[in-house]
Protein backbone atom coordinates (compact mmCIF):
# COMPACT_ATOMS: atom_id res chain seq x y z
CA UNK A 1 0.00 0.00 0.00
CA UNK A 2 1.36 3.62 -1.13
CA UNK A 3 1.91 5.94 1.81
CA UNK A 4 -0.41 9.56 1.16
CA UNK A 5 2.17 12.43 -0.33
CA UNK A 6 3.34 15.05 1.92
CA UNK A 7 1.92 18.63 1.66
CA UNK A 8 5.72 19.16 0.81
CA UNK A 9 5.88 16.34 -2.17
CA UNK A 10 2.35 17.39 -3.64
CA UNK A 11 3.69 21.01 -3.77
CA UNK A 12 7.02 20.00 -5.66
CA UNK A 13 4.75 17.83 -7.81
CA UNK A 14 2.97 20.79 -8.70
CA UNK A 15 5.86 22.81 -9.81
CA UNK A 16 7.27 20.36 -11.63
CA UNK A 17 4.08 19.78 -13.34
CA UNK A 18 3.95 23.67 -14.15
CA UNK A 19 7.54 23.78 -15.10
CA UNK A 20 8.24 23.22 -19.36
CA UNK A 21 12.04 22.14 -18.29
CA UNK A 22 13.26 19.92 -15.25
CA UNK A 23 15.29 22.27 -12.64
CA UNK A 24 17.07 21.34 -9.36
CA UNK A 25 16.08 21.09 -6.27
CA UNK A 26 17.83 24.86 -5.82
CA UNK A 27 15.73 26.22 -8.33
CA UNK A 28 12.59 24.38 -6.97
CA UNK A 29 13.21 25.84 -3.33
CA UNK A 30 13.44 29.14 -4.72
CA UNK A 31 10.31 29.08 -6.97
CA UNK A 32 8.60 27.69 -4.05
CA UNK A 33 9.86 30.41 -1.61
CA UNK A 34 8.83 32.84 -4.39
CA UNK A 35 4.88 31.49 -4.68
CA UNK A 36 5.19 31.67 -0.99
CA UNK A 37 5.14 28.01 -0.48
CA UNK A 38 8.39 28.30 1.47
CA UNK A 39 9.67 24.57 2.80
CA UNK A 40 13.78 23.73 3.60
CA UNK A 41 16.14 22.64 0.99
CA UNK A 42 16.61 19.97 3.15
CA UNK A 43 12.61 18.99 2.97
CA UNK A 44 12.60 19.66 -0.82
CA UNK A 45 15.70 16.79 -1.59
CA UNK A 46 13.93 14.36 0.98
CA UNK A 47 10.46 15.04 -1.25
CA UNK A 48 12.15 14.70 -4.38
CA UNK A 49 13.94 11.84 -3.35
CA UNK A 50 10.10 10.38 -2.31
CA UNK A 51 8.63 11.30 -5.78
CA UNK A 52 11.66 9.48 -7.32
CA UNK A 53 10.65 6.30 -5.77
CA UNK A 54 7.03 6.60 -6.14
CA UNK A 55 8.24 6.71 -9.96
CA UNK A 56 6.23 10.17 -10.46
CA UNK A 57 9.45 12.08 -10.63
CA UNK A 58 12.78 11.61 -12.67
CA UNK A 59 16.43 12.37 -12.19
CA UNK A 60 18.90 13.43 -14.59
CA UNK A 61 22.50 14.15 -13.36
CA UNK A 62 24.66 16.80 -16.26
CA UNK A 63 28.68 16.50 -16.41
CA UNK A 64 28.96 18.75 -13.68
CA UNK A 65 27.08 16.72 -11.07
CA UNK A 66 24.29 19.00 -11.00
CA UNK A 67 20.81 16.90 -11.02
CA UNK A 68 17.71 18.32 -12.86
CA UNK A 69 14.13 16.71 -11.97
CA UNK A 70 11.14 16.73 -13.62
CA UNK A 71 7.50 14.93 -13.74
CA UNK A 72 7.49 11.55 -15.39
CA UNK A 73 7.25 12.26 -18.82
CA UNK A 74 9.03 9.46 -21.40
CA UNK A 75 12.53 8.50 -21.39
CA UNK A 76 15.15 11.56 -21.43
CA UNK A 77 17.91 10.76 -24.23
CA UNK A 78 20.54 14.15 -25.16
CA UNK A 79 23.79 15.34 -26.69
CA UNK A 80 25.11 17.47 -24.24
CA UNK A 81 27.97 19.40 -24.77
CA UNK A 82 30.90 19.96 -22.28
CA UNK A 83 32.15 23.47 -23.64
CA UNK A 84 28.79 25.11 -23.05
CA UNK A 85 26.48 22.97 -21.26
CA UNK A 86 24.38 23.08 -24.41
CA UNK A 87 21.80 20.10 -23.82
CA UNK A 88 20.22 18.51 -27.30
CA UNK A 89 17.54 16.03 -26.42
CA UNK A 90 17.30 13.57 -29.22
CA UNK A 91 13.77 12.24 -30.22
CA UNK A 92 14.08 8.50 -30.70
CA UNK A 93 14.76 5.75 -28.62
CA UNK A 94 17.63 3.87 -29.34
CA UNK A 95 17.46 1.59 -26.29
CA UNK A 96 13.85 0.70 -25.60
CA UNK A 97 14.65 -2.72 -26.78
CA UNK A 98 17.51 -3.47 -24.37
CA UNK A 99 14.70 -1.66 -21.90
CA UNK A 100 12.10 -4.25 -22.43
CA UNK A 101 14.33 -7.46 -22.49
CA UNK A 102 15.88 -6.24 -19.30
CA UNK A 103 12.67 -5.95 -17.58
CA UNK A 104 11.72 -9.09 -18.56
CA UNK A 105 15.11 -11.16 -17.61
CA UNK A 106 15.53 -9.72 -14.49
CA UNK A 107 11.56 -9.02 -13.64
CA UNK A 108 12.93 -5.30 -12.57
CA UNK A 109 10.26 -2.46 -13.58
CA UNK A 110 11.77 0.13 -14.85
CA UNK A 111 10.40 3.92 -14.20
CA UNK A 112 12.32 5.37 -16.63
CA UNK A 113 16.30 5.70 -18.27
CA UNK A 114 18.39 8.58 -19.30
CA UNK A 115 20.93 8.06 -21.81
CA UNK A 116 23.47 11.18 -22.47
CA UNK A 117 26.17 11.07 -24.94
CA UNK A 118 29.17 13.82 -24.05
CA UNK A 119 31.04 15.85 -26.39
CA UNK A 120 31.29 19.01 -28.07
CA UNK A 121 28.54 21.28 -30.25
CA UNK A 122 29.55 22.32 -33.44
CA UNK A 123 29.53 26.05 -31.64
CA UNK A 124 32.62 24.62 -29.40
CA UNK A 125 34.34 22.63 -31.57
CA UNK A 126 35.98 25.39 -34.04
CA UNK A 127 36.96 27.18 -30.39
CA UNK A 128 38.33 23.51 -28.81
CA UNK A 129 40.52 23.74 -32.13
CA UNK A 130 41.37 26.71 -32.35
CA UNK A 131 42.43 26.77 -28.04
CA UNK A 132 44.34 23.53 -28.90
CA UNK A 133 46.22 25.12 -31.85
CA UNK A 134 47.82 27.72 -29.38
Amino acid sequence: MKAARTRSQDRILNLLKSLKQAVSAQDIYVELRNRSQGVGLATVYRALESLKLEGVVQVRTLANGESLYGCMQQDQHHLTCLQCGTSIPIDECPVHQLETQLQQSYHFKVFYHTLEFFGLCDQCQPVQATASEF
